[in-house]
């Protein structure tokens, strides 16, 4: 009955005085199964006991009841994406409900107030990225007739999401080795662009990156291939496209033809005919296509990194191909991010240049077919409401947001901090909110406001196009602004799944709301809620040489980074030493962390044999038991340089620089300190956990073994 009230009470208070037509129930089974093309375990979504891809269908006017059966052994939490629909019912767990628990059964129910292409998804941790999505329909209550299929976009990795987010923290370059886009030095050599990559580096910038993950497979409609038969030449289809990818952009393009674009993000407008589109993560776009012949086109679906396909054929006959995709040129794009970049890690706005709505596609430098007469690709600006959009008039609430991120680290902010660094932002009913988005990091953000359509402006002025999501690209400055119109607290946040769990994002909190009856317990869900952002991720890397066993063991998060190093020596000639510092990063771009520390060594020296560091001092390294403090400092060139005073007052300077990619599977590192030690290595990536390597340590001399990490 509760449930039932709220739904009618949110009908009341936009003004809808109708009575919904029905109820449409749906049961989803949250399960864990078996994709058939890979064997690889899952997680998935069961419509009324039917696995393959779960559409949800409504009617403009129906009230939605949608029992979700949580079959997992771990909790989950579904979000229905871009809906109007009471708070407690948006499906953020700690934030919006509870989440469900493991063999519980949850209602959502809701009035369905809106038409177009929606999507749900899994909120909870990761699961989204293993299969935890589905189409949601809303139709008008007289849809245009005309055959219409749903095209829900994703992507798979054999690896395990949680590894994924681990290895991307880790600054692992495994997945652009996987992904041939390594850009090492032999390669910029070979480009003629070895001046563009010393320069990168120069400015403390890691190689060229377009897309973060290795993808296995990307699917349209669950499969790597589909085919959709029932279409003869002349005839018109409607494809209800969502992106549920995780973390790809996916650049589509259709074989018969022009691609009209009929509506974004569930809202119509007026249409537009392009040669292609990039549709952003959790982006859904109608497009109408039209077959020439009685033939099977192809609709190319190419990740943004353009490394693989999925294809949707149409129609019956001889296929018709798309044409595929080049390869990026990597080293352009990295020549136009030195430009784009400081040496201070900021971007560049070029003065006189308006950069806003994706009218300037900067990454054009990076696409070969821009050598010849380019297609006509979709932009914001092209976007147009059929009817005005304007809001009503009520006092207007500015905000602005830089959004900024350190690709190393993997820290993704707004403003340089994370969700739970900040305060939640309050908002009142009856004001209009404008945001003002400048996007000062090198990757795009789309950014996706719960509960709310919000106004993209753009040169059509009352006509602006409504949406739900803003994908914004590097140094561009945008402007979006929405009626505040309902209650509760709501979800604004980088919806690429790695982003928006380190932290990209924000929580609007309508004033003088009543307590959501989902939330109990608010304070213990905020810490539950802020817990994302604070994980710790953990590595280490073990080498086991001919001359020795050297290794490494670090526990990090946005903020906090604790590391052990060792050296053991087969013999107390080599010695022994273990290093330990807890610190912590204070400055935007991670640069520059103080620490703390304790340093054991141990190393059988010759009778009245005391080494001393360059300052005269008795470095102690045959028997030294020391705290210390100092700090850390990323230098040009990606050059780590340590100073570090003992608690006897020795002073110690280090400089090291690991991981330089020499090739595209070798790499070298090199280090020297005040204490005139010093080292030299190479390795060689064999997998993503095994390395060949080989080393000169002034302690322990000339070593080579295997190199093990995690």
């Amino acid at each position: 009955m509760r449930y039932f009230l709220l739904g009618i009470a949110l009908l009341l208070q936009i003004g809808n005085v109708a009575k919904a037509q029905k109820v449409v129930r749906y049961d989803l089974y949250v399960t864990d199964t078996l994709v058939n093309y890979t064997g690889k375990v899952k997680r998935a979504i069961a419509v009324n006991g039917s696995i393959p891809m779960p559409t949800l269908t409504f009617t403009e006017g129906d009230t939605a009841e949608i029992y979700v059966h949580n079959k997992l052994k771990e909790e989950t939490a579904l979000h229905w994406h871009g809906l109007f629909l009471p708070n407690q019912y948006d499906g953020v767990p700690y934030l919006t409900q509870m989440p469900i628990k493991p063999n519980t059964t949850h209602l959502y129910r809701f009035p369905i107030i809106q038409n177009g292409t929606y999507w749900y998804h899994s909120h909870s941790g990761f699961q989204e990225q293993i299969g935890m999505y589905g189409a949601m329909i809303l139709n008008k209550k007289h849809e245009p007739s005309i055959k219409t299929l749903p095209v829900v976009l994703s992507e798979w990795a054999d690896m395990k999401p949680e590894e994924i987010d681990r290895s991307l923290h880790n600054a692992s370059d495994w997945f652009a080795i996987k992904k041939g886009t390594t850009q090492s030095y032999a390669e910029a050599i070979r480009a003629g662009h070895l001046g563009t990559k010393i320069t990168n580096e120069w400015k403390r910038m890691t190689a060229m990156d377009v897309s973060d993950v290795y993808y296995d497979r990307f699917l349209v409609n669950g499969k790597p291939s589909s085919e959709y038969k029932n279409l003869k030449a002349g005839d018109k289809i409607k494809l209800r496209i969502a992106n549920a990818g995780a973390s790809s952009y996916f650049w589509l393009n259709y074989a018969g033809g022009k691609i009209r674009v009929i509506a974004n993000d569930g809202n119509d407008v007026v249409p537009v005919e392009v040669d292609r589109l990039l549709i952003a993560v959790s982006e859904t776009y109608d497009v109408e296509l039209t077959i020439p012949e009685n033939k099977s086109y192809e609709f190319l679906v190419t990740p943004e990194d353009r490394t693989k396909h999925a294809s949707l054929w149409l129609g019956s006959g001889e296929k018709v191909e798309a044409v595929k995709m080049p390869k990026l040129k990597y080293f352009e794009g990295m020549k136009m991010m030195n430009d784009m970049m400081d040496t201070k890690g900021n971007i560049i706005e070029m003065k006189g240049m308006k950069m806003q709505n994706q009218v300037m596609d900067m990454n054009t430098v990076m696409y070969p077919e821009a050598e010849g007469e380019m297609p006509i690709t979709l932009n914001y600006d092209m976007l147009k409401s059929p009817e005005e959009t304007t809001l009503p008039k009520g006092p207007v609430k500015e905000l602005s947001f830089e959004l900024t991120g350190n690709m190393s680290r993997y820290v993704w902010t707004i403003d340089n901090k994370t969700v739970s660094e900040t305060d939640r932002i309050l908002i009142k009913k009856g004001e209009n909110v404008r945001i003002i988005l400048y996007n000062n990091s090198m990757m795009r953000h789309p950014m996706h406001l719960h509960g709310h359509d919000f106004r993209l402006l753009n040169k059509q002025g009352k006509n602006a196009p409504l949406k739900n999501v803003l994908d914004i690209m590097p140094m561009e400055r945008d402007t979006i602004e929405f009626a505040a119109n309902t209650s509760g607290d709501w979800f604004f946040h980088c919806h690429i799944l790695y982003h928006m769990m380190s932290g990209m994002g924000r929580i609007f909190s309508y004033e003088n709301s009543p307590k959501n009856p989902e939330i109990p317990d608010p304070k213990y869900a905020q810490r539950k809620l802020y817990a994302d952002d604070r994980m710790f991720h953990f590595m280490a890397e073990n080498d086991f040489a001919s001359n020795g066993n050297d290794g490494m063991a670090m526990l990090a998060n946005t903020r906090w980074n604790l590391t052990t190093e060792w050296r053991l020596g087969y013999n107390n000639m080599h010695g022994y030493e273990v290093e330990t510092h807890f610190g912590r990063y204070v400055d935007r771009m991670q640069w520059f962390m103080p620490f703390i520390g304790f340093d054991w060594r141990y190393r059988k020296m010759g009778k009245d044999e005391h080494e001393k560091n360059i300052f005269g001092q008795k470095n102690t390294k045959d028997s030294r038991a020391m705290f210390s403090a100092g700090f850390t400092y990323l230098l040009p060139m990606l050059i780590q340089a340590q100073a570090e005073v003992y608690h006897d007052g020795t002073l110690r300077l280090q400089f090291m620089r690991e991981d330089i990619p020499v090739s595209k599977r070798l790499r070298a590192s090199m280090m020297w300190n005040t204490d005139k030690e010093y080292m030299g290595g190479l390795k060689f990536i064999a997998t993503r956990n095994l390395a060949i390597s080989s080393h000169y340590d002034s302690d322990m001399g000339f070593g080579a073994g295997i190199t093990l990490s995690y």
